[in-house]
Order: structure tokens, then sequence, then C-alpha cells
């Protein structure tokens, strides 16, 4: 009986750790998925804005650079309560509103995905990181 009691400890120890590890794992460090040290630009206008965790995500379709071929490029940004520290919340941007992101561009060249470093609306109003980027490297930034 007692060897029973041990064995479901054990058993609910190695799920209740396991659960805890999943976000860690599922979570991604920006160098796997971009070329952090490359730095492109795009125009266009949004479609969508998801105010969501752990990041949010802004739709743009526009042009890259000089291209003149429009694509919908996917720019990957910070999380719900970042945004909210400065102001942002769901309802800051809307379908339809012209602005130019910088951003690193995915390591797939066929992906459009950027990791979004700074975003200019038409209007002027103009968000950049509040803290330098970690270099390519991983390493972290001094405070």
């Amino acid at each position: 009986m007692k060897g029973v009691r041990v064995r479901k400890l054990v058993a609910v120890v190695v799920v209740g750790a396991g659960m805890l590890c999943a976000p860690a794992l599922a979570h991604h460090t920006y160098t796997e998925v971009y070329l952090e040290s490359d730095s492109i630009d795009i125009e266009g206008i949004i479609l969508e804005f998801q105010y969501r965790n752990p990041h949010s995500w802004i739709h743009v379709a526009g042009q890259e650079g000089a291209s003149s071929v429009e694509k919908i490029y996917a720019a990957e940004w910070v999380s719900t309560s970042q945004l909210e520290r400065e102001g942002i919340g769901r309802n800051f941007f809307r379908a339809g509103d012209r602005v130019r992101i910088w951003g690193s561009p995915a390591r797939n060249p066929n992906d459009n995905r950027v990791h979004l470093k700074r975003l200019r609306r038409s209007d002027g109003w103009e968000w950049r990181p509040r803290r330098p980027a970690a270099p390519a490297t991983g390493a972290p930034t001094a405070r």
C-alpha cells in the first residue's frame, strides 16, 4: 500500500514538473528564428493587430525597401504587458493604418516574418524599444 502511494506521488511530481517546464521549452529565442544582425524596412498598411501573449503580432501588407512586390508580413512584437506599460492597448491600431516597420528578417527567406524593432505610424507616432535589444550573440545587455 505504501509503495502505491509513493508511485502516485512520484507520478504527480513528474507530471507537475513537466507542465511547469513546457512553456519554457515552447518559447524560442529570437536568434533561432530571425537574423538579428540584419535589418529590413517595410512600408504598408496594417491588416491585423493581434494583441496577445507571449508576443503580439502586426500583419502588414506592403513592400520591403525599394521593392515593388507587395507581400503580407507578420511582425512579431513584444508582450501585452510591455505594450500596456507604453500605453498601447488592444484597439491602438486599426486595419488600414499606414505604417513603416523596421525589423530583423526571418532566417527562412520564404517566411515573411520579421522581429519588430521599430514602428512609425503615418501620423508621426513612433515606437522603439526602451532599451537596446540584446546583441545577436544572445549575450545580455548592460542595464
